[in-house]
């Protein structure tokens, strides 16, 4: 296993083993007197983080080289933007509501738009410690952030 600040190449058994599509099918969950398991991904993965965002914020605007990641929408709802790195086609937009998932693949432009408070759980292929983080995305302008809650590294400096 390599160390947090080494990115593994893609290989081309784990792109066969992504969803086809961006919203994720999820399976039927497991249901006794307990209560319920639902199965969310079954993949190796280093990295699950829960993610807050106020109504008004966008988030991502960039792209993965190596990257992929699944989000799992626990409550609220976020407008998903995405598109092939490299087109200059308008992004598709699909919301995304509670209980719902997405996937991201590596080299698609993406930008996650709240019109209210969201929280969802985010689970990614790399390790998201900052120094990883940066080493992997390409920070791009997709979608109109006028008026938005908006957040680069630059900004800290």
């Amino acid at each position: 296993m390599s160390d947090k600040s080494t990115i593994d190449p893609v290989t081309d058994e784990e792109r066969e083993s992504w969803p086809k599509h961006p919203i994720v099918a999820l399976e039927q969950p497991f249901d006794d007197v307990r209560g319920s398991i639902k199965p969310l991904v079954d993949m190796l993965m280093k990295s699950a983080v829960l993610i807050e965002s106020k109504a008004g914020a966008i988030r991502a605007q960039h792209y993965h080289l190596t990257d992929w990641h699944y989000c799992y929408v626990l409550d609220g709802s976020m407008e998903y933007y995405h598109r092939e790195t490299g087109s200059e086609a308008e992004p598709e937009m699909l919301v995304i509501t509670k209980g719902q998932m997405v996937f991201t693949p590596p080299m698609v432009d993406h930008a996650m738009k709240f019109p209210e408070d969201c929280t969802f759980l985010t689970l990614s292929r790399n390790p998201r410690d900052q120094e990883s983080y940066e080493k992997d995305v390409v920070r791009i302008h997709m979608i109109d952030t006028d008026g938005a809650l908006t957040w680069t590294p630059d900004d800290d400096k």
